[in-house]
């Protein structure tokens, strides 16, 4: 194909993959995470008790299923395009109204919509990469959107030392929601040039995977019903149980990573900032590299790698949490935590399809937010009857070893045994792709 001709796709592309990422960094950075780093702050200024953080932190898990449930329904009936762009300004809205208030009701509930827009923001990635992304890089690109947390706690971290010493906790919100709106502002018109607003029947054919066409078996605007009758089928099935687990153990293992290493461990605003810098910094480059290398040596082995990593920062935590070593624990869990986050979508894009695709990564989303519920609660419930954070990061050492035996029960994404509304992938045709699309 023509360089000329093809440099359209490849823009849209770009653009595509940029702004995807600028939107996980808002709803998951700071609509997710910042509360994490400043409940200690938050807790002296207005009064509340772990056992209220426990409740946030679980509520925006249940946030986050609910809205799973409700963008799955609504991608499939107005478009992954719109459901990205509403979420996110909405979450720019609550960061906004968050520090207008000092009601811890309505700071929960401000909270739990954003933990929601989370799961709303993400459901319809798969089939977007899927229109704009060839398949060959689409273990690269969703490992850099799924980084897109780290970009945002990495900013988290420069901003919060400031903001907290100058006891201005409230400026921190505003100063991320309002800059939220903006890029969602620019989002909607890019959104809009790049067609993404229109259904895939209604826009040029997506960069199409090894077998994909439509010669896929099934047209892209297959309904949502026959998605589901698709879907159920073993490695399906062992997916969600993974994002459930992935919900139960990484989740709250952010949450109370600041209040473990300040109030658990004794480490100072200083170090525990400096820890989530790291965090963010390895997460921004992590994403992507894993993601790459899911593309050469297939995702199953990039997860493994992933969750063996995740149980050696848990036991850091848990064995030897002095010193020098939280900070490498918190390393540890970068290079496995953003990964993990974009290779289970690689997976379910490079596997499935259409409707199909949507129905599947919208149910991990749920599961996802149920671990969550269930991962938040039990970490306050184990900090209330030890008094001490570290058995719950016993408890997801466990969960890491059993990520990763599920992961091996896998089929290889792209073969006959995985494909679900496509045919399975020809390496030969792969091969052509590709190159049709740089």
């Amino acid at each position: 194909m023509n360089t000329d001709d093809n440099r359209p796709k490849v823009v849209a592309g770009f653009v595509a993959t940029v702004l995807l990422t600028s939107f996980v960094a808002a709803t998951y950075g700071f609509g997710f995470y910042l509360f994490a780093q400043l409940v200690t702050d938050m807790r002296k200024d207005l009064g509340f008790d772990y056992t209220v953080v426990g409740t946030i932190t679980a509520a925006g898990q249940l946030g986050f299923l609910l809205f799973a449930l409700l963008g799955t329904w609504l991608s499939t009936r107005i478009g992954g395009g719109q459901v990205v762009i509403g979420s996110v300004a909405l979450c720019g809205l609550c960061l906004v109204l968050l520090p207008v208030s000092n009601s811890i009701l309505f700071i929960g509930i401000l909270l739990t919509i954003m933990g929601g827009t989370a799961a709303s923001v993400y459901v319809p990635l798969v089939e977007i990469v899927g229109r704009v992304i060839d398949y060959r890089h689409r273990g690269k690109v969703l490992g850099l959107v799924s980084s897109g947390t780290s970009y945002g706690v990495f900013v988290n971290s420069l901003l919060v030392p400031s903001f907290v010493q100058n006891d201005n906790w409230r400026g921190l919100w505003y100063a991320v929601g309002f800059g939220t709106l903006m890029v969602t502002a620019v989002a909607a018109f890019t959104f809009h040039r790049l067609g993404l607003f229109r259904s895939e029947d209604e826009s040029t054919p997506d960069t199409a995977d090894p077998g994909s066409t439509d010669n896929e078996g099934m047209p892209h605007n297959t309904s949502a019903r026959a998605g589901w009758r698709m879907v159920l089928v073993r490695w399906v099935v062992i997916v969600w149980t993974m994002k459930f687990l992935n919900g139960f153990a990484c989740m709250p293992f952010q949450n109370y990573l600041s209040p473990y290493l300040r109030e658990g461990l004794g480490f100072d605003i200083d170090f525990a900032a400096q820890v989530w810098g790291a965090i963010g910094v390895i997460g921004m480059f992590a994403g992507f590299a894993v993601g790459w290398l899911s593309d050469r040596i297939g995702v199953r082995a990039s997860l493994v790698m992933c969750y063996a990593l995740f149980f050696t920062s848990a036991v850091l935590l848990v064995v030897a949490p002095v010193g020098f070593l939280p900070m490498v624990s918190g390393v540890l869990f970068a290079l496995a935590f953003y990964p993990i986050y974009g290779l289970v979508p690689a997976y379910v894009s490079k596997s499935a399809s259409g409707a199909a695709a949507t129905v599947i990564f919208g149910v991990t989303n749920v599961t996802q937010g149920i671990g969550g519920i269930v991962g938040n609660y039990t970490a306050g419930f184990l900090k209330n009857i030890t008094g001490d954070f570290m058995w719950y990061y016993v408890v997801v050492a466990v969960a890491a070893v059993i990520l990763g035996a599920l992961t091996l029960q896998l089929p290889r994404e792209g073969s006959a045994e995985s494909a679900i509304g496509r045919k399975p992938a020809t390496p030969g045709i792969g091969k052509e792709a590709a190159q049709s699309v740089g």
